[in-house]
């Protein structure tokens, strides 16, 4: 699938390993974690293959965040994205890296 980064520092850190912000600096073992998970988003021909790794709990989000879906970096971090489809091909557009909230544990 076509992976576009919503902002910059996200691509920073996709391709670069690091934001040329401090506000967006995250520990390398999370940077390495968030590059494989955009490569292998990258390799899959769509976001439906992300449901074969569980381990990635990628789910539709609900409440303000409907629209967006995530799959899990680590158990504190996830990555949030729009799945975009445009003349068949579906594409995942990566708003943000979060912090997962307490009410998920």
């Amino acid at each position: 699938m076509i992976v576009i980064f919503e902002q910059e520092y996200l691509r920073e850190l996709y391709e670069d390993g690091r934001a040329s912000d401090k506000k967006h600096w995250f520990q390398p073992q999370i940077v390495r974690k968030y590059t494989r998970v955009v490569d292998l988003m990258m390799e899959l021909e769509d976001v439906g293959g992300l449901a074969k790794y569980g381990g990635l709990h990628y789910e539709h989000l609900h409440g303000d965040k409907e629209g967006l879906s995530s799959v899990k970096v680590n158990d504190q971090y996830r990555i949030e994205f729009r799945e975009i489809v445009d003349a068949g091909k579906k594409y995942a557009e990566i708003v943000s890296i979060t912090e997962l909230s307490n009410h998920y544990r």
